[in-house]
């Protein structure tokens, strides 16, 4: 059985379009570092709103950086 991680990867890159060379959306959350991109997302939460504020999953992975969604 598919982990949901390597399914939402597979899904956003064929269904989406997200660019496969970045081996889908959570692989490149796990390069880019959640933190990261949960501070970027709180940042233009301030600016516009709701709909960027990042969700508990990514929350927690941002306070636990050991923490990856591909093993």
């Amino acid at each position: 059985m598919l982990c949901f991680q390597l399914e939402g990867d597979v899904g956003a890159v064929f269904g989406l379009g997200f660019p496969p060379f970045t081996g889908g959306p959570f692989r490149w959350v796990d390069m880019y570092g959640a933190g990261n991109l949960a501070n970027k997302m709180l940042e233009f939460e301030k600016d516009y709103g709701e709909p960027f504020r990042p969700c508990g999953l990514l929350l927690d992975h941002a306070k636990s950086p050991e923490k990856k969604f591909h093993r």
